[in-house]
């Protein structure tokens, strides 16, 4: 009996061991009493960086990204459904060019590998099969080709309900960051020059645009100015070189979302605006959340704006270092995850060990809405030199996934850091979305895709018109990165 015992209760311990294994690996963010579960990354796929859309230009750049949940599916044999890819302003290492802003649409095939496994041998990033099937260019409200040339000087006058807006030789310009797709087709557009809230048809032209307080819009000497110090090919750069208040230079809407309810849309800035600090990368850590009504989606309204505090770092130097926000994904009007990362680390660019790829749960339940208030005047700072009013509470950060986690990464072939190969993490993670896993036992349960932006660099790349070769060898395949994750009452929200 006594032996007997024994068996039973190592096999026991053996049971509750296995089932717990995939648990011990998971990592776990309890905000407002929920409790938020990253189980593990579970596939890597890729798009080679020489592909060519439909136009015949160089594809990449994911910049913002929507999965459209209507048309995802679940067999025997995995996952099948297809995303919307939305690039920003083209190849520009040396300058902005005349690209057309554009959205595409990706063919999706998921075969998730089991939880905490290691995919088979060659089979590490072959999880994720992303197919390029149509490419859609965004025009103006007139039909008109639009661009993503540094607007410099150019302003289009308001007209109708349209604001003022960027304006480079007569086209709209956009530099594109962020996109939620309506039920009915239309979609929101986040941009960085305005930065402004776009609203397009199902066919991509413009119907609406809504432009921040005026607290984030751009201005030099004194008036709205949309430059981003990007300059076409023989222009001169803007004077002065930085905004003297709002979003600082390629510091735009980054990251937008829609809450689940579909009710609100959730946009925030990517770093502090200039008079916030937004002038140092030392000092542009209090940023802005906007949240607006959204029942009237051609006429957006702001209902609430918060302060959102970005992760604090200190170099390779020592140096204390923001890290900027890339993207968001909302979970109520309340809660939404954030993406945050550091800059000029990764494949494609000459550092290789990036220190801040995270994302974070981002909870405004306690913190102080500014919206409306004195704090939206470009003459009254929030946090002049990066110190926040004291009147003011931010919002609550919350780490959740630590992307560059080099057990995960390793799983996959992947990793963070030296060498900095076509294995190393390229520098600019933009574009996240989540869908759901379809498994009745786990409701709560999604996918969280990831994708980064490789900044269009390809040594047989074509745009505007013209080859081009990225330097220093940089080809930098587009590549999404797929985590499971348990959201829990996102479904009823």
């Amino acid at each position: 009996m006594k032996i007997s015992h024994r068996t039973v209760s190592l096999g026991a311990a053996l049971a509750l061991f296995t089932a717990l294994t995939p648990a011990l690996a998971d990592s776990t963010a309890t905000v407002g009493g929920v409790s938020f579960v990253n189980k593990g990354l579970v596939g890597v796929g890729r798009i080679p960086a020489d592909l060519k859309d439909k136009f015949g230009e160089t594809f990449g750049s994911g910049s913002g990204m929507s999965i459209d949940a209507a048309s995802w599916t679940h067999d025997a044999n995995g996952y099948k459904g297809s995303l919307w890819l939305l690039p920003d302003r083209g190849y520009n290492v040396v300058g902005t060019t005349d690209y057309r802003p554009r959205l595409n649409t990706i063919a999706i095939e998921l075969t998730p590998t089991a939880l905490g496994a290691a995919p088979a041998a060659g089979q590490e990033q072959t999880g994720v099969k992303a197919t390029l099937a149509d490419s859609l260019l965004l025009t103006d409200d007139k039909g008109a080709d639009a661009t993503g040339l540094d607007p410099l000087n150019g302003v289009r006058a308001a007209s109708g309900e349209l604001p003022i807006l960027p304006e480079a030789n007569g086209k709209l310009a956009l530099d594109n960051e962020a996109i939620a797709r309506l039920p009915d087709g239309t979609m929101f557009i986040s941009d960085e020059y305005g930065p402004n809230i776009y609203r397009f048809s199902a066919d991509g032209h413009l119907m609406s645009a809504t432009q921040p307080p005026a607290a984030l819009v751009p201005t030099r000497k004194g008036k709205p100015n949309f430059a981003s110090d990007n300059p076409g090919p023989g222009a001169a750069e803007p004077d002065p070189k930085d905004p003297e208040t709002g979003r600082q230079n390629n510091q735009g809407l980054e990251g937008m979302a829609l809450t689940p309810d579909g009710k609100s849309l959730i946009a925030v800035l990517q770093s502090a605006p200039r008079q916030d600090g937004g002038d140092s990368g030392a000092t542009r850590q209090n940023t802005r959340a906007l949240v607006y009504d959204a029942s009237d989606p051609a006429h957006l309204k702001l209902a609430h704006e918060y302060v959102v505090p970005l992760p604090v770092f200190k170099d390779d130097k020592g140096k204390t270092k923001i890290a900027a926000q890339s993207e968001i994904v909302a979970l109520s009007d309340k809660t939404f995850l954030m993406l945050a990362r550091d800059s000029g680390n990764g494949q494609g660019v000459k550092g290789d060990t990036s220190l801040v790829r995270q994302i974070f749960v981002v909870d405004v339940s306690a913190a102080t809405d500014i919206a409306g208030g004195a704090f939206d005047a470009a003459d009254k700072p929030v946090a002049p030199k990066g110190v926040l009013d004291p009147s003011v509470t931010p919002a609550k950060l919350t780490p959740f996934i630590d992307i560059n986690d080099n057990k995960e990464l390793g799983r996959f072939g992947l990793h963070d850091g030296a060498p900095n190969d076509k294995n190393n993490l390229s520098e600019k993670w933009e574009a996240m979305s989540v869908v759901s896993v379809l498994d009745p036992a786990l409701p709560d349960d999604y996918f969280l895709v990831v994708g980064n932006d490789n900044d269009f660099l390809a040594q047989d790349g074509f745009q505007v018109g013209a080859p081009y070769k990225a330097e220093d060898g940089a080809d930098v395949d587009t590549m999404f990165l797929v985590y499971q994750v348990t959201l829990p009452g996102l479904a009823k929200k």
